[in-house]
C-alpha cells in the first residue's frame, strides 16, 4: 500500500482541531463526514437560510451533530477556528475571514489541498470558455491510457476525500474556476489557460483581479511544470512569457513552429518545423473551430502522458459534454441545439461560429455586467431571427441596434418574459434548415440555479412541442 507522508501529517495535524467549513455546496458534504471521523468541532457557515439548503446536506449536519451558522450575518460568529474550509463562492478576502487568519487561523480549501497532497501529477485547467470540454477530454485521454485518475474540481466529484486511495502514479484532473484560483498557493503539475475574456465581472472587483485569479494556475510551478494556452489570446499568450516552466501553446490561426494547430481541416502538431497530421476534422464529431481549440488543447497537455493513436481514438469517440452544443431534436427541417453553457458573450459567439445554416437564436439571462458591444456583429452575420428574454435582454437588444444602424441592416428581433414564451416564439418562426440556438450569453442565476438546470429546462420544453 502507497504511503503518502504528507497526507499522514496533515490528518495528524487536523485531529480534534476546530474547523469552520464556509458554503454549503455538493463538495462540501463528503468533507463533513471527513472531518468528523478526525473528532474535529466542526461548524458550517453559510449566507442562505435553512430553506434553500441542500435538504441532504442539512441531514448529515443533524446526523453528525455538526454546529451551523445559517443567514446574512452568519459570518459575524467566525471566531476562535484553527482552520477554514472556504468554498469558492466566498471570496477569501471577506472582512471576517481575514480577521480570522490575522488571529492564526489556517484559510484552505478542497482544491488546495488536492494540490498539496496529491502523491501523483495533477493536471488543472482554467480559462473563460472551453473548460468542461477540455477538461473531459484530458480525462479521458489519461484514463484511456490506463492511468488510475480521478476527474474533479467544478465537475466530476469532491476528490479530496479521495487522497488516501492514490499513489504517485495517479493523474488527477480538475476543471479550476478563478474562484478556486483566488488564494490558491500552489499550482498543478500542468496547467492550462484555454483562453481569457471578461467574465465574472459581478463578483471580482475587476477584469485585473479575474486575470490574476487565472495565473495563478501556472504562477507557482517550478521549471519542471508545463504550461499549455490559447497562441491567439493577446493576455495568455503575454502570461506565458512569465511562465516558470515550458510553454506550449495551441491555435486556430497560426501555424506555429511548435504546438498544436488546426488548419484546412487538419489538427496539427509541430515541433521544431517539421509538422505531423494528428487528426482530419470529418473524423471528429465535435463541431465548431472552439472545439477543435478544446482538442489541440487536451493534445497538448497529455501529450508527456499519452500516446498520440490513444489520444485520437478518444477524440473520435468523443461526442460533447451536456449543455454544450448538444443537439436536442429536430422540428419541421429545423434542428435544435442547447448551450446553456453560453454564459457570457465569447461563449455565444463561438457557437453562432459553429454553423452555417441560418440561426434562429434565443438569448438573454442574468446580468454579470458584461460588455455585450462583441456580440452584436456575429449575431448580424450569422442570425436571422433573435429571441430575447432575461434581465440582459435590452442590453443585447440596444448592442445589436447600434450594429444594425452602422451596418445599415436589418434582423428580426422578438422580445419574450419567459423561457417558454422564447421557446414557443423560436417555433414560430424557425424555417427548414435552420439552427435553433439555445445560447443565452448571460448567467442563468435570474431564473435558474445554474446553467444545467436552466439547459435540462430548456431540452424538456423543446421535447414538448
Amino acid at each position: 500500500m502507497y504511503y503518502n507522508q504528507k497526507l499522514e501529517e496533515f490528518e495528524a495535524y487536523l485531529r480534534g482541531k476546530k474547523v469552520a467549513v464556509i458554503g454549503m455546496g455538493v463538495s462540501n458534504k463528503p468533507l463533513l463526514a471527513y472531518l468528523h471521523s478526525f473528532a474535529c468541532d466542526t461548524t458550517v457557515f453559510d449566507k442562505r437560510e435553512d430553506a434553500k439548503i441542500d435538504p441532504e446536506i442539512l441531514q448529515k449536519v443533524e446526523e453528525l451533530g455538526i454546529q451551523k451558522h445559517f443567514g446574512e450575518d452568519n459570518l459575524s460568529y467566525l471566531h476562535g477556528f484553527d482552520i477554514i474550509f472556504r468554498s469558492p463562492s466566498c471570496r477569501p478576502d471577506t472582512p471576517e475571514i481575514v480577521a480570522e487568519v490575522e488571529r492564526g487561523a489556517v484559510l484552505t480549501s478542497e482544491i488546495e489541498l488536492v494540490l498539496e497532497l496529491c502523491p501523483g501529477k495533477v493536471i488543472g485547467v482554467t480559462g473563460s470558455d472551453g473548460k468542461t470540454t477540455t477538461t473531459t477530454l484530458i480525462y479521458e485521454m489519461v484514463q484511456k491510457k490506463g492511468y488510475p485518475c480521478y476527474l474533479g474540481g467544478n465537475i466530476g466529484y469532491p476528490i479530496f476525500t479521495k487522497l488516501r486511495e492514490m499513489t504517485n502514479e495517479t493523474i488527477v484532473v480538475l476543471e479550476l474556476s478563478s474562484f478556486q484560483l483566488m488564494d490558491t498557493k500552489i499550482s498543478p503539475d500542468i496547467a492550462v489557460i484555454t483562453n481569457i475574456a471578461p467574465n465574472h465581472l459581478d463578483i471580482h472587483k475587476s477584469y485585473e483581479e479575474y486575470i490574476e485569479c487565472k495565473e495563478n494556475i501556472f504562477h507557482f510551478q517550478s521549471e519542471r511544470g508545463i504550461f499549455v494556452t490559447n497562441y491567439e489570446n493577446a493576455i495568455t499568450r503575454k502570461l506565458a512569457e512569465t511562465v516558470p516552466g515550458r510553454v506550449v501553446f495551441f491555435s486556430s490561426k497560426t501555424k506555429l513552429e511548435n504546438g498544436y494547430f488546426y488548419e484546412d481541416g487538419i489538427i496539427k502538431k509541430s515541433e521544431d518545423g517539421l509538422r505531423r497530421h494528428i487528426i482530419t476534422t470529418k473524423d471528429i464529431p465535435l463541431r465548431g473551430v472552439h472545439n477543435f481549440e478544446n482538442i489541440c488543447t487536451a493534445l497538448a497537455a497529455t501529450e508527456t502522458l499519452v500516446d498520440v493513436d490513444t489520444q485520437r481514438e478518444v477524440i473520435q469517440n468523443f461526442k460533447g459534454v451536456e449543455h454544450r452544443l448538444e443537439f436536442v431534436r429536430e422540428i419541421d427541417g429545423a434542428k435544435w441545439y442547447n448551450d446553456s453553457i453560453g454564459t457570457s458573450p465569447s461563449r455565444t459567439i463561438a457557437g453562432l461560429q459553429s454553423f452555417e445554416e441560418d440561426i434562429v437564436l434565443i438569448a438573454g439571462g442574468y446580468d454579470k455586467h458584461l460588455d455585450y458591444a462583441p456580440i452584436a456583429k456575429p449575431i448580424l452575420d450569422n442570425v436571422r431571427e433573435l429571441v430575447l428574454m432575461g434581465a440582459t435582454a435590452p442590453k443585447i437588444y440596444e448592442a445589436v441596434m447600434q450594429e444594425v444602424k452602422k451596418e445599415k441592416r436589418q434582423i428580426s428581433v422578438h422580445m419574450c418574459d419567459s423561457l417558454q414564451e422564447a421557446v414557443n416564439t423560436a417555433k414560430e418562426v424557425a424555417k427548414l434548415g435552420d439552427v435553433v440556438l439555445f445560447s443565452p450569453a448571460s448567467a442563468s442565476f435570474d431564473l435558474f440555479k445554474n446553467f444545467a438546470e436552466r439547459g435540462e429546462k430548456f431540452k424538456e420544453l423543446v421535447k414538448e412541442l
